[in-house]
């Protein structure tokens, strides 16, 4: 058995319990990073003026790259050796990643950002898709029923102007597919036969992200105009902010594969989805914004929705682990 995955002999129970008892600890750390990182994107490209998406996507992928590399290099962890066949699959993996958020943002373009948040709200239910006829997974009434107002409540706290065209319409439901699978793909990687360390596949992704990133941003022109931007407003500060920024990122990939290796892909879109009501929440009270009744009724739906599903697993997850004695 590799390094990495080595532990002390214990009973199977208490291993489980463990894994049981953990998997929350990091799911909540996931929502805590995942929303200071949108209020801190927000809050740079705000302070300091710097409307280059791109840019801040490759900052994240090399500070992936360079925390990675140091916690290997500290000895945390030890890669796993891979074969051609599976190194050929974390270079899809990596590809997949990128378009993801390249789709993401090229939709945005083309559609209201209320109907991007209600469209990517239907992630749940595409990782549902995607969990019966890859994984062969199964799921119980309750857990399609708790979905609906996790599902409803953000259409309803993001409700706005709905314009999309018809390009922008297909770009957003395939950029919710794309990132349905992207969280498929993740939990098998390290769930399934490569079961690889949260650090090693953040080791693995980072660098081909960072190169498909800079690619991307010199083929779209941004990374001339961030060029020029630097030679007469690349200020200490802002450097500063940029690596805070990736250094925030770095744990929060950290965090998220491990939640998402302890938990599952389902649970990881339904946090998503109260993550972007918590986010509005928060917005309004830092940036002074404004919700309207309809608004403020998504939010409790949204919330009310994640707590039911939530204890629907807790109860379906208790039922799976045997009783110590036996």
């Amino acid at each position: 058995m590799s390094s990495q995955y080595s532990r002390s002999v214990m009973p199977i129970q208490m291993a489980d319990l463990n894994v049981f008892d953990t998997s929350y600890v990091w799911l909540s750390l996931y929502f805590f990073l995942n929303l200071a990182l949108t209020l801190y994107n927000k809050a740079v490209m705000q302070l300091f003026d710097f409307p280059f998406p791109w840019t801040l996507t490759g900052v994240h992928a090399l500070c992936g790259a360079i925390g990675s590399y140091s916690f290997y290099w500290l000895g945390i962890f030890t890669p796993s050796r891979l074969n051609e066949r599976e190194s050929m699959v974390m270079l899809l993996f990596s590809v997949l990643y990128t378009i993801n958020i390249a789709i993401s943002n090229v939709s945005l373009h083309l559609v209201t950002v209320p109907f991007h948040q209600v469209v990517r709200a239907m992630t749940p239910i595409f990782t549902i898709i995607l969990s019966i006829l890859f994984l062969k997974k199964n799921f119980s009434t309750m857990t399609y029923i708790s979905l609906l107002p996790v599902v409803f409540g953000v259409v309803f706290a993001t409700v706005g102007d709905y314009y999309f065209t018809k390009m922008g319409f297909f770009l957003t439901v395939l950029g919710t597919i794309l990132a349905a699978l992207k969280t498929v793909v993740t939990n098998r990687v390290q769930v399934g036969r490569l079961k690889l360390h949260p650090l090693d596949l953040l080791l693995r992704m980072s660098p081909l992200a960072f190169v498909q990133t800079v690619i991307y941003a010199y083929v779209t022109g941004e990374l001339h105009r961030v060029r020029a931007f630097s030679r007469t407003e690349m200020t200490t500060s802002l450097v500063f902010a940029l690596v805070t920024n990736g250094v925030i990122a770095f744990f929060l990939n950290v965090v998220s594969f491990t939640a998402n290796k302890k938990t599952s892909a389902l649970t990881m879109t339904v946090a998503g989805n109260v993550k972007q009501v918590l986010s509005i929440i928060l917005a309004v009270v830092i940036f002074n914004l404004t919700i309207t009744p309809t608004n403020g009724l998504g939010i409790f739906l949204t919330l009310l929705g994640g707590a039911w599903y939530a204890r629907i697993e807790l109860a379906e997850r208790n039922r799976t682990i045997p009783p110590l004695g036996r």
